[in-house]
């Protein structure tokens, strides 16, 4: 028997982005685990990803080409050739092309963070076919955008000073399930003596360890951060020197956040007075005594109309009380900023040249209103309808906002879909053509993180299984189908990986492929405490109070409180009607929608779930354990009810993404959620929702 350990790297849309080792017998992996090397990882992967093995050796596999044969959403299909595949989507797409390019849209996301396999060879093949591009922002641009125009860049605090902080603030996140390495660090902050406070409208596994649960309602983090900064500067809990010299905009920040007492912001949030006022101080006071406090947040707070704004407000606080000047100070949103990630040669950008006439780009389709925009005809406005998709690593009739419309679209007889995957997903029920292609066990890619700061490989494994194939090689093959001759087009995943971060930037100056394979990662050049001395990455180098840029961007240049889209404050008749908030986010054994095959994961699940609080769960007459229909005028899912505190009055939690297949009615959370974008990002904003629940 032979026996060989792979180094590989989990490619999932988590933070922690885990160093993998790969037991591989007779070439069939046998084991995945945590590398004990890795500072990170340290031998620890989550309960997800520690079944990969399962995952990958599925028996739901998808392992050769089809075409549909029954009606679109039936998922009923024949297997053909690789051939056969490539020639009919060559022959669907050249028509389209010689129209109007735009009408073709490729849909895909984080289903791989990896480098290689995302968004590489795809976007060289998108790029010279002229195609519309797509605008992913349905996680993190919201919050993205808040931060650089306060900070500058995502760079935050590294995840390996986390356990010399003597408070954490852990704020929209609940690492126990999204960040568990984080939460590793976080427990020894604890033993170590460090405070924890959550703050979430939920209280999540993450909360019920913390000393203390603040439980906000959803979309009123910035009032909180407002009111904050209110108590900090009245009670002088500031760094003067500081402020002096690394912020601009104290005094405008002083005037505006004035108007936000304790009474003010405790009344927006649904919290008291108290709460404020001794959340403000034990931050602030620990900084006076020379203690690092740092703050966590997760995309969880920015899933509203007023998101962006939200981050923004949060990541003005480090710099109000000078917690940048220690290592395990500051805040993390995330660490992918400090990676010199080389897209422009990945992607390859220049191939666009000559495909539209004019010299015009190709228009944006944003991925978060797919449900509104398959459903368009064409116009002067919107350009051409949208004759094909392509999706790859994504699931959009899942994940997607407002599910009945994503569904309508994907329905239309006359929209040519092609899917890449691993498993027959909701999505995949509605392709023309259903692509086999291989998981992370099975191909080469290369990796930053957006919680910790190491370049990661990942090495193939095993052979790929049946007739699966990469992206990369899949990509490579409809390029040629297409008559794309470029030399682009010939480039191997391991010449492509060579080029994934700038060794010319000192941050990747230890770059080099080969040596990163056999190592399996290596850490970025980075100062332990990034803004100790300023330097902050924006137009000033300062921390940004008040920000010049929001303002020629048509936003408030300084922190300011944005209501929900759906709330009794912006739409009282609403508000009314449904007048319950919902919030759906990650359950422990779920990842987006990955993982959600994966029978012994969806077991410990058990079915879609609601939590409501006692006393809304009363005045419906709601007992636990009941069937319930939760409801808006744009649809409805059921799920069972569980009666417990841990949703605050006036919220529910539907913990997600179910395929919507595998739920009893078909259906899943998104069948309520909104198509609206946030106040900047264009991101979606899932938790600003209001329903109604009743006994099904």
């Amino acid at each position: 028997m032979t026996k060989t350990l792979v180094r590989a790297t989990c490619p999932h849309d988590c933070p922690d982005t885990c160093a993998i080792l790969v037991t591989v017998e007779d070439g069939v992996a046998t084991e995945v685990k945590g590398d004990p090397d890795h500072p990170t990882t340290a031998g620890v992967l989550c309960t997800k990803v520690s079944r990969y093995v399962e995952r990958t050796y599925h028996p739901d596999r998808l392992l050769t080409p089809m075409r549909r044969v029954g009606r679109k959403g039936e998922g009923k299909f024949e297997p053909i050739s690789w051939e056969q595949a490539l020639e009919e989507i060559a022959a669907r797409l050249k028509p389209i092309a010689a129209r109007d390019p735009q009408a073709i849209l490729p849909y895909s996301y984080c289903g791989t963070m990896g480098l290689v396999q995302g968004e590489a060879m795809a976007m060289r093949f998108f790029n010279k076919l002229g195609a519309s591009f797509l605008d992913r922002t349905v996680c993190a641009t919201a919050g993205f955008t808040g931060y650089k125009y306060t900070i500058g860049a995502s760079i935050g605090t590294d995840i390996e000073q986390f356990q010399d902080a003597k408070l954490i603030l852990i704020w929209g996140g609940n690492p126990i399930a999204s960040n568990l390495h984080f939460w590793m660090r976080v427990q020894e902050a604890k033993r170590r003596g460090a405070k924890l406070i959550a703050i979430d409208p939920y209280c999540s596994l993450t909360a019920e360890k913390c000393h203390q649960h603040i439980a906000v309602m959803p979309g009123t983090d910035s009032a909180l951060a407002l009111g904050m900064m209110h108590v900090l500067v009245k009670e002088n809990l500031l760094d003067h020197d500081y402020i002096a010299q690394h912020t601009l905009g104290f005094a405008q920040l002083k005037d505006r956040v004035a108007e936000w007492t304790p009474k003010r912001t405790a009344e927006t949030c649904g919290i008291t007075a108290e709460e404020v006022i001794e959340l403000a101080r034990e931050y602030g006071q620990a900084a006076m005594r020379g203690e690092p406090v740092a703050i966590r947040m997760n995309y969880g707070l920015q899933r509203v109309r007023g998101g962006g704004m939200a981050v923004r407000n949060i990541a003005c606080l480090p710099a109000l009380v000078g917690a940048w000047r220690h290592a395990a100070g500051g805040v993390q949103l995330s660490t992918s900023g400090s990676f010199p990630a080389n897209k422009v040669a990945l992607q390859r950008p220049d191939l666009l040249q000559g495909r539209l006439s004019g010299g015009r780009l190709p228009r944006t389709i944003n991925m978060n209103t797919i449900g509104d925009d398959l459903l368009k005809e064409a116009s002067p406005e919107f350009g051409p309808k949208i004759e094909a998709v392509i999706v790859y690593n994504a699931n959009p009739v899942a994940i997607a906002p407002d599910s009945s419309k994503v569904q309508r679209g994907f329905e239309r007889e006359d929209l040519f879909t092609v899917v890449l995957e691993h498993f027959q997903t909701d999505t995949a029920d509605y392709a023309d053509i259903l692509l086999p292609a291989t998981t992370q066990l099975e191909h080469v890619d290369a990796h930053l993180a957006y919680g910790h700061l190491y370049m990661m490989a990942n090495n193939a494994a095993i052979s790929p299984l049946g007739e699966a194939k990469p992206n990369t090689e899949i990509f490579r093959l409809l390029a040629k189908c297409m008559g794309f001759i470029d030399p682009a087009f010939d480039e191997t995943d391991d010449e492509l990986a060579a080029q994934a971060f700038d060794k010319q930037d000192v941050r990747a100056v230890h770059f080099d492929w080969e040596s990163l394979k056999r190592s399996g990662w290596s850490k970025l050049n980075m100062p332990a405490a990034p803004f100790a001395e300023g330097g902050f990455p924006t137009p000033s180098g300062k921390c940004e109070l008040y920000s010049e840029s929001m303002l020629l961007d048509g936003l408030d240049p300084l922190p300011t409180y944005i209501p929900n889209y759906e709330s009794v404050a912006s739409s009282p008749e609403l508000a009314q009607k449904y007048p319950l908030a919902m919030i759906s986010p990650p359950a422990r054994n779920f990842l987006n929608s990955t993982f959600v095959n994966v029978q012994s994961l969806r077991a410990t699940e058990g079915e879609p779930h609601l939590d409501i609080h006692p006393l809304d769960a009363a005045s419906r007459g709601i007992e636990d354990k009941d069937m319930v229909r939760i409801f808006n005028d744009r649809g409805s899912f059921v799920a069972r009810a569980r009666v417990t505190p841990k949703a605050r009055a006036g919220l529910v939690v539907g913990l997600s993404i179910w395929w919507k297949k595998l739920a009893s009615d078909g259906k899943n959370a998104n069948e309520v959620t909104s198509q609206r974008l946030t106040d900047m990002g264009r991101a979606p904003t899932f938790y600003d929702t209001l329903v109604q629940v009743e006994k099904a």
